[in-house]
């Protein structure tokens, strides 16, 4: 079990490891970053080569790129183009706090809904509520975020009025956002939820539980469920990383201050270093839960064990 740890924590750095690589070769393959960052007009020559010899730009690529290494191991990724006087990695910092909110409920409707809705159309496959979970399943998976956003907006926030239509303030700003965040996660989940159970539901150690006698809430939601949950767990790690590096869309449309619409304004701005932080931080993000959902597999089924 240590060694297989210690495997996956070195792929998980191997894989951070070729994500800084490709981001850095991005961001000088797009031109010299001074030319976007130096005031139009009269420059003088001796400052701009002051700036790229204060930035170490002067210096072959490979020292570079290792500097730039050295530096992010210890969370800095230089100052910030766009935000004159702010770290990038503060800009991050600053703005994760609000993708953390609209994220955690986000994730929370989706294992409300996603996760019951999946073993009840699996359980009741002849029913009104299997051909309704299915619908839902269909619609939140066909269709695209943001027609969904702009949909939801018009028919909640400009119709009826119920809902702000943009920004940050009280809960009901996060209700749109976060729905609209969660519903292809909703389907996805209920979908493989489903799947797994029908296929658990047949086997015969279900048959002999039944016929023993325990009660079907029982052989439902402690055996069925416990047994169908490696698949579902697996994609657990799929959605916690898009929740977090998949909001740019939803923040972008729904004006929310968040480390997505950081990412979109960076782009514009040609803001390498934020830009930069955004994807680092964004690949461990997603990497962090895969590699810990490997090593949780053995629990909800203790089958699993590695040597």
């Amino acid at each position: 079990m240590q060694r297989f740890i210690i495997l996956r924590i070195a792929q998980a750095m191997l894989a951070i490891l070729v994500v800084s690589i490709i981001v850095f070769s991005l961001s000088h393959l797009s031109g010299d970053p001074l030319t976007t960052i130096m005031p139009m007009g009269d420059v003088e020559p001796e400052d701009i080569e002051a700036l790229r010899v204060k930035w170490g730009l002067d210096k072959p690529i490979h020292i570079q790129y290792a500097v730039f290494l050295k530096n992010a191991v210890r969370g800095d990724f230089g100052e910030s183009y766009a935000f004159g006087g702010q770290t990038a990695m503060g800009m991050v910092m600053m703005r994760f706090p609000a993708t953390l909110q609209l994220a955690a409920v986000a994730l929370l409707l989706t294992i409300a809904i996603g996760l019951p809705m999946g073993v009840i159309t699996a359980v009741k496959k002849v029913s009104f509520l299997n051909y309704q979970g299915k619908s839902i399943a269909y619609l939140g998976q066909a269709v695209p975020n943001f027609a969904l956003d702009i949909g939801l907006m018009w028919f909640f926030a400009v119709w009826l009025g119920w809902l702000p239509t943009s920004g940050k303030g009280g809960f009901s700003h996060i209700i749109i956002p976060a729905i609209t965040l969660a519903l292809f996660q909703v389907a996805a989940l209920l979908r493989l939820v489903r799947s797994s159970m029908l296929e658990v539901l047949d086997t015969e150690y279900i048959k002999l539980a039944r016929i023993k006698g325990i009660p079907e809430w029982k052989v439902v939601w402690k055996h069925s469920l416990r047994n169908a949950f490696i698949s579902p767990l697996t994609y657990f790690a799929i959605i916690i990383g898009a929740f977090f590096t998949g909001t740019v869309v939803v923040e972008t449309v729904f004006a929310w201050p968040g480390v997505g619409q950081l990412a979109v304004n960076s782009v514009f701005a040609r803001d390498f270093p934020t830009l930069q932080a955004v994807v680092i931080i964004g690949s461990a993000i997603y990497v962090a839960p895969n590699m810990m959902v490997n090593i949780l597999y053995a629990y909800p089924d203790p089958r699993i064990r590695y040597a």
